[in-house]
């Protein structure tokens, strides 16, 4: 009787355990993806809160500072709870979208630019459609139904991003 006992309190115990949410490899790369996205966004960010004149454009290149480095840890702690590398595999990228990334001579080039706030938006732009079109992905072909929600929210707010950047460079 008591082994009885013992066995329906397993069963009853293992009853209440919540199952992990599904997470397939459309989300580890993606989201392996968007930490080295993320960081090369918040060095051009940092270049633009730094040196923008236009208070609307410093507002928004510190707020992309901050909110792209909290999102980083978040990512990262995704990482660590599925055991997954904190980066994709060497070329990974190249099969997966092939996106072409901001490298450290762009970052350079801005410094020095004659059109510093011109090319700061065209230069945001882009990074920030590469981050849309990332989302957009994550969105059709993920399995993680929160890393797929934060994708969908990507997706708005950089597009919202864009629009500001856009209406900054017609002024």
């Amino acid at each position: 009787m008591r082994t009885l006992l013992a066995i329906l309190l397993l069963l009853v115990a293992g009853c209440g355990q919540q199952e992990e949410p599904p997470v397939n490899a459309e989300d580890v790369m993606f989201v392996q993806m968007m930490v080295q996205h993320h960081r090369q966004g918040i060095e051009i960010a940092k270049v633009g809160a730094a040196k923008a004149a236009n208070p609307d454009l410093k507002t928004l290149t510190a707020a992309i500072v901050s909110t792209q480095q909290s999102e980083v840890e978040m990512m990262l702690r995704w990482l660590h709870s599925w055991d997954q590398p904190l980066t994709p595999a060497t070329g990974a990228h190249d099969h997966h979208g092939g996106m072409p990334e901001t490298d450290a001579k762009q970052v350079q080039a801005l410094k020095r630019s004659k059109n510093f706030e011109y090319d700061l938006c065209n230069l945001l732009i882009a990074h920030q459609d590469d981050a849309v079109q990332m989302a957009a992905s994550e969105v059709a072909s993920g399995a993680n139904p929160a890393v797929q929600q934060w994708a969908a929210q990507v997706e708005a707010s950089r597009r919202g991003q864009i629009d500001t950047m856009m209406n900054l460079i017609k002024k």
